[in-house]
């Protein structure tokens, strides 16, 4: 039996899935991804879950949203008063805005979803779309490359 240890690289394939069954994630066996194990690449509990299984072998793994994307924050909604971008944008629920936001001193764009619109008010999410989700991977190893000698 060969199970995967510190630094070894691991290809491996998986559908990942929210509780209500809907899949935001397929990574198909014809293109694994491909992770080093102990390099902090993937949630800890999945990690864990690859070092007590062999090439071939399949599991089921739920990871806590504090290991995925982390918690959703009630802060990270904002209601933006904007007339200029209600009239130039024409922004509908579901919508994803790149919106620019100062931080350490300098402007950067941030993905934020559009909740709802009232007016020239613009209520957005820029939480991740999975913050706050147990996430549910179907995995399975296709090669253990241990670690080469340099």
């Amino acid at each position: 039996m060969v199970y995967p240890k510190k630094n070894d690289m691991v290809s491996l394939f998986y559908t990942g899935k929210l509780d209500n069954g809907e899949i935001f994630q397929t990574v198909k066996e014809d293109r694994p991804l491909v992770v080093q194990i102990g390099n902090s690449d993937i949630p800890p509990t999945l990690e864990q879950t690859i070092k007590e299984m062999e090439t071939g072998d399949s599991r089921k793994v739920r990871v806590p949203p504090e290991e995925g994307f982390g918690p959703r924050r009630k802060d990270l909604v904002q209601t933006i008063d904007n007339e200029e971008m209600v009239k130039s944008v024409d922004p509908k629920p579901g919508m994803i805005l790149a919106l620019e936001v100062k931080k350490d001193g300098e402007e950067q764009k941030i993905p934020a979803t559009v909740i709802k619109v009232e007016d020239s008010k613009i209520t957005v999410d820029y939480n991740h779309p999975l913050a706050g989700h147990h996430l549910t991977y179907d995995i399975t190893i296709s090669a253990i490359s241990e670690e080469s000698a340099n």
